[in-house]
């Protein structure tokens, strides 16, 4: 008896989806509420899990194809050995193995499988996922195998990259790959912050020897009792708040002709997943202690990697944080996240030089920059805020005094 697989809700407003990647093939054996396939929304990536046990049966949709709520998009044979044959017969039935030079026509079709991000991957770095062991769920092959499969090869042994380079490889070639829906999301909403919003970037730099000195010497008692690394977002968040306590028209949104003001901080936090980047809500970050913070943001991490991220962990947020020093950047212009109407994007520490009482000292600097509708936030108001968030980094005890 077979059992079909639709499409489950997916939150509120939100009534299709796009098939991202199919996790099981016709054929493959499917325990209950395992996931069978991956559903790509304007927001996150949602797993379809099987209603039953038994084995896969036949898709009803196609990767890249929208299918709505409620809609069939496979089956699933019931039973242990539903839907196949008996041992011997498919024995019988199998081919002879194929010779060693067809190989690799298998790993592309394995390749179809992956998602857009890994196969952009794969083709860019010449890397074959057949030969990757994947460390996503499941045993997915992620964007990061790839890059460290990446690494590994250019790290190799000079004679394995020359007799590698001793095969062909005068082709040019390109590839069409749709974009997902997440990425059409991004590229739309930040095309209107563009078209509706006055956008402006104010720039500031901080030395950050208070917060590294105060990591340093509560790192190990800090993890200790609350079971959770004292990063620097924890520092950055309760700066911000301090800051939209004082520029509440940071921590607002236009609506209509109606300005939205409030009295609580939910702070959106960029964190990168491997189908792209992610915005999920620390809510009441103004409440909580940096050890809350710290395991809020530590919990989205591990959300966005294992794929498990909720429309309800990215709904709402009054001001964002971007941390693009992570990755290496020293100063950008942050687009901000609609509606809300500032972001405060930080970027990598550095030794630099600074003239400090008279003397030219080396400290670990970093460039801030907060972006801002200016149709809300004056430049005074946006200046004020990223000078209480510099000024609280620099010395936290601030953030305990609330000053």
């Amino acid at each position: 008896m077979a059992s079909e697989v639709k499409v489950p809700t997916l939150g509120e407003s939100v009534s299709e989806a796009t098939i991202g990647e199919w996790l099981k093939k016709p054929g493959d054996p499917v325990a209950l509420d395992e996931p069978i396939a991956s559903l790509e929304t304007d927001k996150v990536a949602v797993e379809v899990p099987s209603p039953v046990a038994g084995v896969m049966g036949a898709y009803k949709a196609e990767v890249g194809q929208t299918v709505e709520v409620g809609a069939v998009i496979a089956t699933i044979e019931e039973g242990a050995a539903a839907g196949a044959p008996p041992v011997k017969e498919r024995e019988a039935a199998a081919p002879a193995p194929s010779p060693a030079p067809s190989a690799a026509k298998g790993s592309e079709g394995d390749a179809a499988t992956l998602s857009p991000s890994v196969r952009r991957a794969v083709l860019e770095h010449g890397i074959d996922p057949s030969a990757v062991k994947g460390t996503g769920k499941d045993g997915r092959l992620t964007k990061e195998d790839v890059l460290a499969a990446a690494k590994a090869k250019e790290s190799a042994p000079a004679e394995a990259s020359t007799a590698s380079s001793a095969a062909p490889s005068g082709e040019r070639r390109t590839e069409r790959v749709k974009m997902t829906r997440l990425r059409q999301t991004i590229a739309r909403r930040l095309k209107s912050a563009q078209d509706d919003a006055a956008l402006l970037t104010t720039f500031n730099d901080c030395d950050m020897s208070a917060v590294i000195e105060a990591r340093e010497r509560y790192k190990d008692v800090f993890a200790k009792k609350h079971d959770i690394k004292l990063g620097f977002m924890s520092f950055f968040a309760k700066a911000a708040c301090l800051a939209l306590k004082d520029v509440p028209a940071a921590n607002a949104q236009i609506e209509g002709d109606e300005i939205v003001y409030h009295d609580y901080v939910d702070i959106s936090v960029a964190v990168s997943a491997p189908n792209g980047l992610v915005v999920p809500v620390v809510r009441n970050a103004d409440r909580m202690s940096f050890a809350e913070i710290e395991q809020a943001i530590a919990n989205f991490g591990k959300k966005a990697k294992d794929g498990t991220m909720t429309m309800e962990d990215m709904k709402g947020g009054t001001f964002t944080i971007s941390n693009g020093g992570v990755f290496g950047s020293l100063m950008s212009t942050p687009i901000i996240n609609p509606p809300q109407s500032a972001v405060l994007g930080l970027h990598r520490i550095e030794d630099r030089p600074v003239a400090i009482n008279g003397e030219v000292v080396i400290r670990p600097m970093m460039y801030l920059a907060l972006s801002y509708d200016h149709r809300l936030i004056d430049g005074r108001e946006a200046v004020t805020a990223l000078k209480i968030i510099k000024d609280a980094i620099e010395d936290p005890m601030r953030m305990l005094i609330d000053l």
